[in-house]
């Protein structure tokens, strides 16, 4: 029932809130959880306040305080990106900023446009993940405002970008796995996943190509599966074909993610193999999926908690001095020997 005599406290009461995080939402003071404050402005809608602030208005009284993540495709159950954001999300709110995220379509990709209710004045700093487009970085850069990139795009160290990144080291785990596969008879041993994706995709090739060519094995690509992500990777059937045409059958993948391992599993079970028996598969992320797959997978362990509050650091550290050099920063990742490699 709409009336004018509904207060704060009364908001607050519904939701099960202090008058004080409701009024941090009104007046603009003070940090409040993207959630809680979507959950306040509901509830104050429903019981008809009649001071509820428009969406332009709350990020004007943030006086720029709204971080804004920016996201090609947002991060999944089986994306390290899930653990990453939560850590994100809770260190800049400690310091007094909201995250808002907003998903670029395909269309503002092309045309180079940010979303609309994106306001350029109104935001302190930008965080990008799985945005991976070189030209839109470098439009992103342009804005001026402060911005962090949770990996890059393929061979952006070639590129002078002016943004800070952060990254996992993807040679180093991949190198140790591939050595391990070899040191237990491996001897063909095939690539599986988009290596021109992303720069992470990239360097998890490379170290697995470093690995043969230090044990004296040629690289032969009729072993991999390097299709673009456009491809239907998540369709096992599609997975299922591409495997059966291959001329030799590989001893071993290395799979670019845990995303694209779980697939091939399945896949690799639908043409009636066994793995390990048949064929060894080792993925990367080290998702929480990976331990209880069967059989339980080898991978590789991002540290996406401690990856979130760096950033967050580094962020937040640019905001506070602009014209600080930029900074790569690389995230040591570890293996994890499980039954799928045994």
């Amino acid at each position: 029932m709409a009336t004018n005599k509904v207060t704060m406290q009364d908001i607050a009461d519904a939701c099960g809130l202090s008058r004080n995080t409701v009024s941090k939402v009104f007046n603009g003071r003070g940090s409040v959880p993207q959630s809680t404050r979507n959950l306040i402005l509901r509830k104050a809608e429903e019981l008809g306040y009649k001071a509820v602030p428009s969406e332009k208005t709350l990020q004007m009284s943030s006086g720029g305080k709204v971080i804004a993540l920016l996201t090609n495709k947002l991060p999944s159950e089986y994306h390290f990106g899930t653990f990453f954001v939560t850590t994100f999300t809770d260190q800049i709110c400690r310091a007094g900023y909201t995250l808002k995220m907003f998903e670029i379509s395909a269309e503002e990709l092309r045309s180079k446009r940010l979303p609309p209710q994106f306001i350029p004045g109104q935001t302190a700093g930008i965080v990008g993940i799985e945005l991976f487009d070189p030209d839109y970085l470098k439009y992103i850069c342009k804005l001026g405002i402060p911005t962090i990139m949770i990996d890059s795009p393929t061979h952006a160290s070639k590129n002078l970008m002016q943004c800070d990144f952060v990254t996992m080291e993807s040679r180093a785990g991949v190198i140790e796995i591939v050595n391990t596969l070899i040191k237990n008879g491996a001897k063909k041993i095939g690539f599986f996943g988009d290596n021109e994706h992303c720069g992470s995709f990239y360097d998890r090739w490379d170290g697995y190509r470093i690995a043969l060519a230090d044990a004296g094995i040629e690289y032969n690509e009729k072993l991999c599966v390097l299709d673009p992500d456009s491809c239907p990777y998540g369709d096992t059937d599609w997975i299922a074909s591409r495997v059966s045409g291959m001329k030799d059958l590989p001893d071993a993948f290395i799979c670019a993610n845990d995303f694209l391992a779980f697939h091939l599993i399945s896949a690799l079970k639908k043409l009636g193999l066994s793995i390990p028996e048949d064929v060894k598969v080792a993925g990367f992320d080290g998702t929480p999926q990976s331990a209880i797959v069967e059989p339980a997978l080898t991978t590789v362990q991002i540290p996406s908690v401690d990856i979130g509050r760096m950033s967050a650091d580094i962020l937040l550290g640019r905001i506070s001095n602009p014209k600080a050099p930029y900074s790569w920063t690389h995230v040591r990742c570890n293996p994890i020997f499980r039954k799928s490699t045994e």
